[in-house]
């Protein structure tokens, strides 16, 4: 299994401006597909929903497509499938929504890895509701979440566990299924941020163990939008406000307003371009997805070492603090003495991207005692050699 990354870099408009990418955690490049879906559904004909028009029913399909695009991406059933604005917004509205069934008295479990996207709502509906908030840490030498810690605050009293698939600075994989078992034991509910691990690994939600998973196509290779997975018959149980008039069928109860047909043909578009990077014989498109995704990994992982040891052989002053076995293609790094800010720029001028910041991470960077910025280095479908290459140039002019 192999990608052609000759193919595939031709198919972005980005590219040709010469720039290296090592911005993908942040929000991937787009490919023309994706863009020219976009453009065709928003050109039409199209209207709002319905069965009558051609334009209507283009709506129709757009939002059929969608579902069932992220129903193969996701392994869920297309009617667990959830449009939002964000991930972000996703998550501050299922927070709300569960939040109305807590008490003072009950305890939610969250986690030191995470984006702060999948910390505060929790903490604000915790708030709100006068329930309890515990930790799970992180260990500093391993860069893993401490499970001892998780074992030390799971009691009968736990109503959800929020964690992380994969770190979106570290790039750190804590054991999900793992944490999901143990949560279930004692009757809770688990959310899984899996924004960033959604971008380099094909996601199977009911073997992650998660109730609701949230991703954003935007990592990869999408429009920017968010995406809730969850099983059909839990969002069943789930009762939003909303208005009066507009469906009470799920997932559509979670959907306010008109949707953005042509965002989601987009994404649409995102998952049949990462199904296609490896073509083979398979006909499903989970299928065609499983071995697409195994091949994008290999990349990516060679592209990881390379630039791992790249950095070794670098200079002593640079500390990686991506460190756990398990994790993405992603480095966070500082640099002894010097300020990430001016190496970003410093690489920018060298038509380098790679950004400097504490990337909404305020909890990882609290429990390793991190000072803001740092310079992270994410590996997309697109990197090459040659980019890895040109990062380590551009550094070592930096020094």
């Amino acid at each position: 299994m192999a990608i052609d990354l000759t193919a595939l870099r031709a198919q972005f408009p980005a590219l040709a401006t010469g720039l290296a990418f090592f911005d993908g955690p942040g929000g991937t490049q787009t490919p023309a597909p994706v863009a020219d879906a976009i453009a065709a559904t928003l050109t039409g004909p199209l209207s709002n929903r319905g069965t009558v028009s051609p334009s209507e029913l283009n709506a129709e399909r757009a939002v059929a497509g969608f579902r069932a695009a992220f129903a193969d991406l996701l392994n869920v059933p297309a009617d667990g499938v959830v449009h939002g604005r964000s991930a972000t917004q996703l998550t501050y509205d299922f927070s709300r929504h569960l939040a109305k069934d807590w008490s003072a008295g009950d305890e939610i479990v969250l986690s030191r890895l995470d984006h702060d996207a999948n910390v505060r709502p929790w903490i604000q509906a915790a708030e709100r509701s006068g329930v309890t908030v515990r930790w799970i840490d992180i260990d500093p030498e391993t860069t893993e979440l401490d499970l001892d810690s998780y074992e030390r605050v799971l009691t009968p009293r736990t109503r959800l566990v929020a964690v992380t698939a994969a770190s979106n600075v570290l790039g750190t994989k804590p054991p999900v299924r793992r944490i999901a078992d143990r949560a279930h034991e004692v009757g809770a509910l688990v959310y899984v941020d899996g924004v960033h691990y959604a971008a380099h690994h094909l996601v199977d939600v009911p073997a992650l163990g998660a109730d609701l998973f949230v991703c954003s196509p935007y990592k990869f290779l999408g429009p920017h939008c968010g995406v809730l997975a969850a099983a059909p018959e839990f969002l069943e149980t789930v009762r939003p406000d909303k208005l009066l008039p507009s469906p009470d069928t799920v997932p559509e109860r979670f959907e306010f307003g008109t949707l953005p047909y042509e965002i989601l043909a987009g994404a649409t578009a995102a998952v049949d371009f990462l199904a296609a990077l490896d073509p083979g014989t398979e006909t499903s498109r989970r299928e065609r997805l499983t071995r697409s995704l195994a091949s994008l990994h290999e990349h990516e992982l060679a592209l990881r070492g390379r630039l791992q040891e790249g950095l070794r052989s670098l200079c002593e002053a640079i500390t990686v603090h991506s460190k756990a076995p398990d994790r993405t293609a992603t480095v966070l790094m500082t640099l002894e003495g010097r300020d990430a800010g001016a190496a970003q720029a410093h690489l920018a001028a060298r038509d380098v991207v790679a950004p400097a910041g504490s990337f909404y991470a305020y909890e990882p960077f609290s429990a390793l005692k991190l000072e803001a910025p740092a310079l992270r280095a994410g590996l997309a479908p697109y990197n090459t050699t040659d980019d890895v290459d040109r990062l380590l140039d551009g550094l070592a002019s930096f020094l």
